[in-house]
C-alpha cells in the first residue's frame, strides 16, 4: 500500500503509469480517493455514523478497484481529493509504477481581484476562500466538489459574491441560477426550500449591482413577478412570514423553529427590498410598488434574535434589530458557534456596527483554525470547539485525539462523509476585499464605487477588484498619526467617492 498526498485539494482524478514488469498479466489495484488522510484509508461501510467507516461513495465514487495493464497508463477518479492510497490486490506479485499524476478539471480563468495585508494568516484566508471557489465552478456552480456536486440556491449567495470580488462576471455564475428559475416552476420552491427562493432574488440584485448585465436582469423579469407574489401570499395580517416548503436557514439551526421564522422573516423582508432595487433597474413601477408595501408590511412584525448569532445577523442585515444590539450576540463567545455558510452574514452585520477588528479577529479565529488543521479548502461544517486535541486532515489518525474529520459532523454531512471544499464557507474573501480594502459598490455595473478602508490593527492593506471597466486598484497604509493615506486608480467610467 501507499498513500499520496497532492499538498492541496483538487477536482479531477488520478493517471496511474505502470512500467515494465516481467509478467504482462493486468494487476488489479484499489484506489481511495480521500480529502483527508482519514478519508483515503477508509473503507465505506456506514455514514450514519461518525468514525472511520463513515467514508461514502454517494454523488462521486472515491473507492475503485480497477487493473493496471501491462506498461501502460490507467486514468480514473472524477471527485475532490488531496490524498489517494493504492493498495495492490493481487497476492505474490510486485507493481512497478512509473508515475502517479494528478489530473485537475478546472476552469482556466485569472484571479482579477486579490488581497494582501501585512497579517499573512488574512492573506491565506482571503486566498483560500477564492480557491475553494474556483474548484466549485464546475459546469454549474457547485456547492462542494465532492458532495453534493449540486446547483444550492441559498449556498450560491456566498459563492456569488466571492466570483464577483476575485472573477468578475462569470457565465456559470448565470447558468447555474437561470437553472434554479428554469427548474423550477411555480408555486414551487428552489430546492424545495423557500429561503433559497428568497436568496435567488437577493442574488440577482448583486449580481446586476457588480456587473450590469441588463439584458440578463430583464429575462428575471416575468419568473420575479410571479415570485414575489407567491411571497406576499405567505404573509399574515399582521406582517407575519408564514412559508411551507423546507423551513431553512442552515445546518446548525435547522432543528430551532423560533431561530428559523426570526431568520424567514428577516430573509422575506431582504429579498423585497432586493426586488424593490431590481424593479428600479428594470422600470417595473408596479413590481417596485409592491415590494415597497410589502417591505412597509413585513415590518411591522418584529422577531426576536433568540440569543442566536444566525438570527441576530440577518435581522440585523434586514433594518429589524439595529446592529448594536446584534453585535454583542454575535461576538458572544467568540468564534464558538460561528458557522461556515452563515459565518458570512455574521461578519456582515458587524461590520454594520462597526466592528472590523473584532470580525477580523474571528476570520484569523474560526476559518484560520481550518487551516491550522491541514486545510486547503474550507469546509462545509466546522465546529469551532472541536479544533483542540484534534487530528488534522494531513495527519494519520490518532486514537487519543479527535480526528477532526471522522469524528465530526451531523445532519446530512456525518463523519467522512463532510465536504472539505464548500463554496458556501467562502465569506471572509469577499468581505475583506469589501470592508477592509473598503471597496463598495454602490450603483450598477460598478459605475460608482466607495472607497473607505477599514484596517483595525493592519499596518496596510492593498488589492486589486474587478469591474465590466477594467481593474480598480487601491493601498492603504497607515500613518505614524493613525490616519489612512489611500491610493486608488480606477478606470475613467467609474466614479470614486472617498
Amino acid at each position: 500500500s501507499v498513500l499520496l498526498d497532492f499538498g492541496t485539494e483538487i477536482y479531477g482524478g488520478i493517471e496511474i503509469a505502470a512500467a515494465i514488469r516481467g509478467e504482462k498479466k493486468a494487476l488489479k489495484v484499489r484506489i481511495r480517493l480521500g480529502e483527508s488522510v482519514s478519508e483515503a484509508m477508509s473503507n465505506a461501510i456506514d455514514n450514519s455514523v461518525p468514525g472511520m467507516n463513515s467514508a461514502t461513495n454517494d454523488h462521486s465514487l472515491r473507492d475503485y478497484t480497477l487493473e493496471i495493464p501491462w506498461l501502460g497508463t490507467v486514468e480514473v477518479g472524477n471527485s475532490g481529493f488531496r490524498f489517494v492510497r493504492i493498495d495492490l490486490l493481487d497476492k505474490d506479485v510486485d507493481l512497478p509504477i512509473r508515475s502517479v499524476r494528478g489530473i485537475f478539471r478546472y476552469r482556466d480563468i485569472p484571479y482579477l481581484g486579490s488581497f494582501k495585508c501585512d497579517n499573512e494568516r488574512l492573506n491565506r484566508i482571503w486566498e483560500t476562500g477564492a480557491y475553494t471557489v474556483h474548484l466549485n465552478m464546475q459546469e454549474y456552480l457547485w456547492d462542494g466538489i465532492k458532495r453534493d456536486r449540486l446547483v444550492w440556491l441559498g449556498d450560491i449567495h456566498p459563492e456569488i459574491m466571492t466570483i464577483n470580488t476575485v472573477f468578475g462576471d462569470q457565465e456559470v455564475v448565470k447558468k447555474s441560477l437561470d437553472f434554479g428559475r428554469d427548474t423550477t416552476p411555480l408555486p414551487g420552491w428552489m430546492n424545495g426550500i423557500s429561503s433559497y427562493s428568497l436568496w435567488w432574488i437577493i442574488a440577482h440584485r448583486d449580481l446586476y449591482l457588480y456587473n450590469g448585465d441588463l439584458d440578463y436582469l430583464k429575462a428575471q423579469q416575468f419568473y420575479l413577478n410571479q415570485l414575489v407574489d407567491q411571497i406576499i401570499s405567505k404573509i399574515d395580517k399582521n406582517g407575519k412570514e408564514n412559508l411551507d416548503g423546507g423551513r431553512f436557514l442552515d445546518w446548525p439551526t435547522a432543528k430551532q423553529e423560533g431561530i428559523i421564522h426570526s431568520g424567514l422573516q428577516s430573509l422575506m423582508l431582504m429579498a423585497m427590498e432586493a426586488g424593490k432595487d431590481i424593479a428600479g433597474w428594470l422600470n417595473d413601477r408596479e413590481l417596485n410598488k409592491l415590494c415597497a408595501k410589502t417591505s412597509e408590511t413585513l415590518k411591522k412584525h418584529r422577531p426576536v434574535d433568540h440569543g442566536n448569532k444566525q438570527a441576530a445577523s440577518l435581522l440585523a442585515l434586514a433594518g429589524i434589530l439595529s446592529p448594536d444590539k446584534a453585535s454583542p450576540v454575535i461576538l458572544n463567545n467568540g468564534a464558538n458557534d460561528f458557522a461556515t455558510f452563515y459565518g458570512y452574514y455574521m461578519l456582515e452585520a458587524l461590520a454594520k456596527d462597526g466592528k472590523y477588528k473584532e470580525a477580523m479577529n474571528i476570520i484569523s479565529d474560526y476559518w484560520g483554525a481550518m487551516l491550522d488543521l491541514g486545510a486547503t479548502t474550507f469546509w462545509e461544517d466546522f465546529n469551532y470547539a472541536t479544533r483542540v486535541n484534534a487530528t488534522p486532515i494531513d495527519q494519520l489518525p490518532e486514537p487519543s485525539k479527535f480526528n477532526i474529520h471522522a469524528d465530526g459532523g451531523d445532519h446530512c454531512y456525518v463523519g467522512l462523509r463532510a465536504s472539505l471544499c464548500h463554496g458556501w464557507a467562502s465569506g471572509p474573501t469577499a468581505w475583506l476585499t469589501t470592508h477592509v480594502l473598503g471597496i463598495q459598490v454602490l450603483e450598477p455595473g460598478a459605475k460608482v464605487i466607495r472607497v473607505q478602508s477599514n484596517l483595525g490593527d493592519l499596518s496596510f492593506a492593498e488589492g486589486t477588484f474587478p469591474t465590466p471597466y477594467g481593474i480598480v486598484t487601491v493601498k492603504h497604509v497607515k500613518q505614524a498619526d493613525g490616519k489612512i493615506k489611500s491610493e486608488i486608480d480606477a478606470p475613467k467610467e467609474i466614479k470614486i467617492i472617498r
